[in-house]
C-alpha cells in the first residue's frame, strides 16, 4: 500500500517517462512475496564440496558481490527453502556492516546464508529484484540505515524494521517498464565496471609474479630478477620483523573524551590492496581503541587471511582487532606479498 503525502519523481527521468506519473513510496514488507526471514544460525567449516556453500556478511564485498575470502561451508542438514534462489537479495543486520546488501546470482552457486542477514524475496509483479539491488545502493536508503541502526551499543536492523522501510516505486503498475529501465541501464554500467575490474586483476596477477621475482626466496640471499645498477650490490641480509616495527600502544577511550577522530574499522579496509574504504562513525558508548599516526601501517590480526592492511594519510583511531605498527622502513610493500 502506497503511503500517503510521499509522492515525488526523479530528478533525472528517462524521456519516455517523463510525462509518467510521480514515484511512491511503498512498504518493502509489501513488495515481497513473504516475511523478511533470517538465516541459519551455525558456525561456518572449511569448504568441502560434499557440504553447502556458506554466505556471510564478511563474503559480500562493498560493491554487493559474493566475493569469499576463503569460501567457506556449513555444515548442517538445511531443507531447500535455506537455500537463495534467483531474485533472493540479503541484508545485513547487525554489526559495522548493516544495511549491506547482496542480490543471489546462479553464477555463484548453491548458496545457504548465515544468521547475521535477512533474506528479502521481491514479488515479481510488483518489483523487480535488480530494480531493488539498486535502490539499496542509493543514498535515500543508506541514510534511512544510519538513522534506523542508531541505538546503544552495536548497530542493527531487525526483519520487523526492514520490512516497514519505505521503497521509492515508479507507477507501473505491474507493466514494470521504468524499473526494467533502471535496472538496465545501471546494469550495464556494472558490465562495464566488471570488464575493468578483469583488467585491473591481470595487472594485480602480473604485478604478484613480478614481486616474486625481485624479492629473494626463502633460503637465497639475492632476488631473482635485480635492476642493472645493482646487479653487483651486496647480498640481501635477514631482519627480524621486530628490527623493521614496533606496536604502537598509544589508546583513546571515547567514553572519556570530546574528540572525534576519525576511526577505521576492519570493515574499512578492502582485503590485499591496502585501500581504506571510506570511516566510521565514532560512538561515544564505544570501547577502547588505539591510535594511529600518519605513515603507521595497520594491520588487521583478526582472520589474517584476509590480508586487510593499510597505511593511512591520515591521523585517527582504530578498532583493536587492528595491530597498529609504527615502521622503521616502509611496511607497505612487504605486506602485500
Amino acid at each position: 500500500m502506497a503511503l500517503k503525502n510521499l509522492r515525488h519523481v526523479p530528478r533525472l527521468r528517462f524521456p519516455e517517462f517523463q510525462n509518467s506519473p510521480e514515484w511512491n513510496e511503498v512498504s518493502l514488507g509489501a513488495l515481497l512475496v513473504q516475511t523478511p526471514d533470517y538465516g541459519v544460525n551455525a558456525a561456518a567449516v572449511p569448504f568441502s564440496k560434499t557440504l553447502p556453500t556458506y554466505i556471510r556478511i564478511t563474503d559480500i564485498n562493498s560493491d554487493g558481490q559474493f566475493a569469499p575470502c576463503p569460501r567457506v561451508s556449513v555444515n548442517v542438514d538445511a531443507d531447500e527453502d535455506r537455500y537463495l534462489k534467483d531474485g533472493d537479495i540479503v541484508l545485513a543486520r547487525t554489526g559495522a556492516s548493516v544495511g549491506k546488501s547482496y542480490r543471489y546470482r546462479e553464477e555463484d552457486g548453491r548458496l545457504i546464508y548465515a544468521g547475521f542477514l535477512i533474506r528479502v524475496r521481491p514479488d515479481p509483479q510488483q518489483i523487480l529484484s535488480k530494480f531493488l539491488a539498486v535502490y539499496l545502493l542509493t543514498r535515500k536508503y543508506w541514510d534511512w540505515v544510519r538513522l534506523t541502526s542508531a541505538r546503544s551499543g552495536q548497530p542493527g536492523i531487525n526483519s520487523a524494521e526492514y520490512a516497514s522501510m519505505s521503497v521509492s516505486l515508479p507507477p507501473d503498475g505491474r507493466d514494470l517498464a521504468e524499473q526494467q529501465k533502471i535496472a538496465d541501464c545501471v546494469g550495464s554500467l556494472d558490465d562495464l565496471i566488471a570488464a575493468e575490474d578483469r583488467k585491473l586483476e591481470a595487472l594485480r596477477q602480473h604485478k604478484k609474479g613480478l614481486m616474486q621475482q625481485i624479492f629473494p626466496h626463502l633460503g637465497e640471499t639475492v632476488p631473482r630478477l635485480r635492476f642493472p645498477e645493482f646487479q653487483d650490490s651486496a647480498v640481501w641480509e635477514p631482519m627480524k620483523f621486530g628490527d623493521i616495527a614496533s606496536r604502537g600502544k598509544e589508546t583513546f577511550d571515547p567514553r572519556k573524551s570530546s574528540d572525534t577522530p576519525r576511526l577505521i574499522e576492519l570493515e574499512n579496509i578492502e582485503s590485499k590492496t591496502g585501500r581504506i574504504l571510506g570511516v566510521a562513525e565514532l560512538e561515544k558508548q564505544n570501547s577502547l581503541k588505539s591510535r594511529f599516526e600518519t605513515g603507521d601501517v595497520l594491520f588487521g590480526k583478526l582472520r589474517p587471511y584476509l590480508q586487510k592492511f593499510a597505511q593511512p594519510d591520515f591521523s585517527g583511531v582504530c578498532t583493536t582487532e587492528i595491530w597498529v605498527l609504527r615502521s622503521k622502513v616502509v611496511l607497505t610493500r612487504i605486506l602485500r606479498e
